[in-house]
């Protein structure tokens, strides 16, 4: 064998590892996220807790991803389009971390909403826009490992259903208090949880993005304009 050889058969394996790595944070983050709607809906507090403590392991995942992209790319010197697939690993582990976190915080939420009335339909309605973000996200993760353009770009597109959930859902929490102020606490915590899966989706969309840039070389155009126009994070939901 050459050195040549030898060197790309080596980048070869990292790269298997690194990714191995990728898909099992993927695996564990739609499995928060599913698990943080459940325990929402269930007002399930011993899952929620699950929720919050199996987030350190993903963040111990991020981190191995990326202590283990820098070595690879200090001791095999990839050409540009290795770099580019260990950048677009790294990158996709970031967004990864990020949608953890998001699950993370409706799971603190169930905790607190568990304590007060329910919100008639709320609970299933995040729910289903929870789902669909892991639907996304599954759909997302197979076209990196596919190296799929298109279905990367479908998933792009269908971030714009997700804003449409949560533009609906906020609408119908400004509803709900408007009609008896006992609603506005859990409202308002509600619309965080609803906000932070909106997020979710974001982190998702931009996963495909560098799955496009990843096949094609290029990022894709913005063609989809956010339809969330009502507020921002910090406008009416409490923090915890």
């Amino acid at each position: 064998m050459s050195d040549h050889q030898h060197i790309v058969s080596s980048f070869d394996r990292d790269l298997e590892g690194i990714q191995a790595r990728i898909m099992k944070m993927g695996g564990l983050v739609e499995k928060a996220i599913l698990d943080a709607a459940t325990s929402l809906e269930t007002r399930d507090e011993e899952l929620a807790e699950q929720v919050r403590a199996g987030d350190r392991v993903i963040d111990e995942l991020e981190e191995q991803i990326n202590e283990e992209a820098a070595r690879v790319i200090a001791l095999r010197a990839p050409t540009a389009v290795d770099l580019r697939v260990i950048l677009t690993v790294m990158k996709i582990a970031g967004n990864l971390e990020r949608i953890g976190d998001y699950a993370k915080n409706m799971a603190k939420r169930t905790t607190v909403l568990a304590q007060m009335a329910p919100i008639n339909g709320a609970s299933a309605a995040l729910r289903r826009m929870a789902r669909e973000v892991e639907l996304m996200l599954r759909d997302a993760l197979d076209a990196y490992i596919q190296r799929d353009a298109d279905l990367a770009i479908d998933v792009v597109h269908r971030d714009h259903d997700v804003d449409q959930m949560y533009n609906a859902l906020f609408r119908e929490f400004l509803t709900f208090m408007m009609e008896d102020p006992r609603n506005i606490t859990p409202c308002m915590h509600l619309h965080f949880i609803a906000k932070n899966t909106e997020r979710m989706g974001d982190h998702v969309t931009s996963i495909s993005e560098q799955v496009i840039y990843l096949v094609t070389g290029e990022m894709p155009e913005d063609t989809r304009p956010k339809q969330d126009r009502t507020s921002t994070d910090a406008s009416v939901s409490p923090q915890v």
